[in-house]
């Protein structure tokens, strides 16, 4: 639900790891409360609408953002407008997704599953961006995925079981489609940030957000309570505010050194879930968790590895003069 690498137009100043890991736990735990807010809406507001108010109240925002860093002006503007939309409708179905399956799970278990995406980016980044992957982090998506299926089993087991059974079991489906659509979003967003600027990727994808949303309205939109509504415009606003916090971490710090940090989520998700909605996680969850976690920083770290490798074989090829 964010940027996930730092950009052309973001040059970071004097590196400042620090600055940049406070900011990224900053936004992680921002998105964590988010979904916490959606989670608690869930039982009465369908995910499109939900989605509708993420979006629609990240928007302002953003647009305070760009005002401040004086980027309102050539911030927005794109060469690819039809990129932006099918970054925006994969980044939608993602969200849409999740956001139903919060509705299902307990929210470490959407967490979980969620850690899934980074997983599959490798795997369509070799398919679709023709990245050479080897045997190395193909056998830590191989373990990650391992991780996905020890949290997956116990719902799927009961898919013939009771009502609410069958409801978590589909959840769980749900929430690893989202992290499907995820990562192709992160692919889209690979493909962007080679011409468009990170401030256009950011407002684009809110405002596409926003209005493909309203194509749910015809599925049952509810007039939400006060407090859901409350609820509901607070998400939107932490999740625009997590997503600026988001993408200027990668100003003061190399992803590698920051990236890890996503993982900060699953114990800010288990703390609330335990403390606001009373859910005590379960072996399975917390031990294919560990798995998944353990495989997201070794693909980190090795394609650290190899971005110093490029970088020096970039330096050795280059003529001096």
């Amino acid at each position: 639900m964010g940027l996930t690498a730092g950009n052309a137009d973001d040059e970071p100043g004097a590196v400042r790891p620090l600055k940049g890991i406070a900011l990224k736990l900053g936004a992680v735990l921002l998105f964590v409360v988010m979904a916490s807010l959606i989670k608690a809406s869930a039982d009465h507001v369908p995910p499109g609408e939900a989605v509708f108010f993420r979006s629609f109240f990240a928007i302002p925002v953003i647009l305070i953002w760009l005002a401040v860093r004086r980027d309102l002006r050539t911030g927005l503007k794109v060469t690819s407008p039809m990129g932006h939309f099918w970054r925006g409708f994969v980044g939608t179905s993602a969200m849409g997704l999740s956001f139903a399956g919060l509705g299902l799970l307990p929210l470490p278990e959407v967490t979980a599953l969620g850690y899934a995406a980074p997983l599959l980016v490798v795997v369509f980044a070799a398919m679709f961006l023709d990245e050479k992957v080897g045997v190395f982090r193909l056998g830590a998506v191989a373990l990650g995925m391992v991780g996905v299926v020890i949290v997956l089993l116990p719902r799927l087991t009961m898919l013939d079981g009771p009502t609410v059974q069958t409801a978590e079991a589909v959840g769980a489906v749900v929430v690893l489609g989202g992290a499907t659509c995820a990562a192709l979003a992160q692919i889209y967003i690979r493909k962007m940030v080679r011409t468009e600027q990170t401030s256009a990727i950011v407002f684009y994808f809110s405002l596409t957000a926003t209005l493909l949303s309203l194509l749910t309205v015809p599925f049952g939109w509810v007039v939400p309570a006060p407090r859901e509504a409350v609820m509901l415009i607070m998400a939107g606003l932490l999740g625009g505010l997590g997503q600026i916090l988001m993408t200027s971490s990668y100003r003061f710090a190399d992803a590698s050194v920051i990236a890890p940090f996503d993982y900060a989520s699953m114990l800010f998700a288990l703390v609330i879930g335990y403390v606001v909605f009373d859910e005590v996680p379960t072996s399975n969850m917390l031990l294919g968790a560990a798995v998944i976690i353990v495989a997201g920083i070794v693909i980190i770290l090795r394609e650290h590895r190899l971005g110093l490798q490029r970088g020096r074989t970039r330096r050795v090829k280059t003529p001096h003069g």
